[in-house]
């Protein structure tokens, strides 16, 4: 009878903690904030050659001549005259411009295929809803710097360059509804992004070791749309290589670019994750609660459900 009545008891209480749980989980879900991850905004210095130039020609030619003549028969004889004369002339002229150099300007964009890992990591380890925001909006295309000084030199004026958007100006991109119904912004800049290849040879071989690259470093805010508050501000790493084994230093193994950018993107997406999850917990206590409990891993990769906390054991004594 003892053991019964505990047996009930403690299965009760599970339940009640099971039911309080998936309660809680489904208010999460549903008053969980909507966020947008923007592709990582990007601008760099693009140098260009240009030419430009104008040629005139024109000719004129004129021709002119006269002739004259005169003859008589009288009873004893004839007489006669004749004169004549030509004229021609002819001109040509050619004028030209020609302008050349070199002109620089800032390109902007955004780099895709390092965001989607992001993506995936706050779908897995937040309630967090994500919705898609639009592509950045580079406004009309400028004329070329070629086409600019053709139009001054054709027309005697420069054309006026138009006001590009920025990449990185987020509340204007906010304002212009480029990331409308979300709540927060995730906004990623890149600052720094670079590449390397090295052949380092082997001691006391003929082999040589070639290692392939890439480190991604960007900066990330997390923005309130409406208030422009900044919830979460951190730096993000990401970085991948892939490494051969050349037997002989002369021959060729091109490196596996695929899986370098694969594990750039996963490691630059596990940093982003901890390091907003890590923020929100001092910055915000709502958006905190959005963050998942950790899962624990046992032995063989089978996931362990997070323990409850146990409850003292209730006895009750029967007299």
């Amino acid at each position: 009878m003892q053991r019964r009545t505990t047996l009930n008891a403690a299965l009760a209480v599970i339940a009640a903690t099971a039911v309080a749980w998936g309660a809680t989980a489904h208010a999460q879900q549903n008053t969980a904030p909507k966020i947008a991850v923007t592709d990582l905004a990007y601008a760099q210095r693009v140098s260009e050659y240009f030419m430009a130039g104008t040629y005139q020609r024109s000719s004129q030619m004129s021709a002119g001549g006269s002739h004259s003549g005169g003859h008589s028969n009288g009873p004893y004889g004839g007489s006669g005259s004749h004169s004549g004369s030509h004229s021609m002339q002819a001109s040509e002229q050619a004028s030209g411009t020609y302008v050349a150099g070199r002109y620089s300007y800032i390109e902007q964009r955004e780099l895709g295929g390092y965001t989607n890992d992001i993506k995936g990591a706050l779908l897995q380890g937040t309630y967090f809803r994500l919705v898609q925001g639009k592509g950045f909006d580079a406004g009309k295309p400028q004329p070329s710097k070629a086409e600019q000084v053709l139009n001054q030199v054709q027309g005697g004026k420069m054309a006026t360059p138009q006001v590009q958007p920025e990449v990185g100006n987020v509340i204007a991109r906010i304002k212009k509804g480029e990331f409308a119904g979300a709540d927060y912004v995730l906004f990623g800049v890149v600052s720094s992004i670079d590449f390397t290849d090295a052949l380092s040879p082997l001691q006391g071989t003929s082999s040589a070791t070639r290692q392939y690259g890439l480190q991604l470093l960007a900066d990330f805010s997390l923005i309130n749309t409406k208030t422009y508050e900044i919830k979460a501000a951190f730096s993000a790493q990401g970085e991948g290589n892939d490494t051969k084994i050349l037997s002989v230093r002369g021959d060729i193994a091109p490196p596996n670019r695929a899986k370098v950018m694969r594990e750039t993107s996963q490691s630059l997406a596990q940093d982003v994750y901890a390091q907003l999850a890590t923020q929100l917990g001092y910055t915000d206590a709502h958006l905190a609660r959005g963050v998942r409990p950790p899962v624990v891993y046992q032995q063989g990769g089978q996931p362990t459900p997070q323990q409850q906390q146990q409850q003292p054991e209730q006895v009750l004594i029967l007299k």
